[in-house]
């Protein structure tokens, strides 16, 4: 009797076509301001749908077009298609420039992450100012991230999803390697040769938690 009761109820709602979950993925996607998780899609879906199956097919049919469906962390949006970007570029004119210190602050947080304060300042070989972290807090491109256990306890920093977002990239692991970064004059003197990890480092995973780090952070 439990299994046909079971059945019954598996009938009453059943999921829609593949086809229409993936209209109703496109759907949000496009209204949406932020990027969407999967679950985030779940909540919003008649029961028994499955929003990772639909995105594997929308984002086929995105392939080669003027949009596509991209992942950003752990969500997903809809872009602008990279070779395109330059049609959009008076609307994503960046009007608020980010001084010297707050462009280096920003790398080692990316590429160290997660990084306290005061390791920070050794990379950098001076003191990192409260409005320069105010600033990058203040745009949401970092965030506070565990503590390190240590003494004191000192807070953490790691970078955002909105930080991911506005660069294009899936994940740390996508940020640029030392040359690209000296090539676009984000290296010169400081941080000194051989503090920024070139992709595939072990610094680039740090925001994973390295095998035997995680007991310097508090959960």
């Amino acid at each position: 009797m439990a299994e046909v009761s079971e059945e019954k109820e598996q009938s009453l709602f059943q999921a829609p076509p593949i086809g229409e979950q993936e209209r109703m993925i496109e759907a949000m996607l496009f209204a949406s301001a932020e990027p969407l998780t999967t679950r985030d899609m779940a909540e919003r879906m008649p029961h028994g749908s499955d929003p990772a199956e639909a995105l594997v097919h929308l984002r086929k049919r995105y392939e080669g077009r003027g949009v596509r469906v991209v992942k950003v962390g752990d969500a997903w949006a809809i872009r602008t298609a990279p070779d395109l970007g330059y049609l959009m570029s008076r609307e994503t004119v960046e009007t608020r420039k980010l001084s010297r210190a707050a462009i280096e602050t920003l790398a080692i947080i990316a590429y160290h992450q997660p990084v306290t304060r005061a390791e920070i300042e050794e990379i950098r070989g001076v003191a990192v100012s409260r409005g320069t972290v105010d600033q990058l807090l203040e745009m949401e491109w970092i965030r506070f991230g565990r503590r390190k256990m240590t003494p004191g306890r000192p807070v953490t920093f790691v970078v955002t999803q909105e930080f991911l977002d506005h660069f294009g990239l899936e994940s740390a692991r996508d940020l640029p390697g030392l040359k690209e970064l000296r090539a676009a004059g984000l290296l010169d003197n400081r941080p000194p040769p051989g503090t920024m990890p070139t992709m595939g480092s072990e610094d680039a995973d740090e925001d994973e938690g390295a095998p035997g780090q995680n007991e310097l952070f508090e959960d």
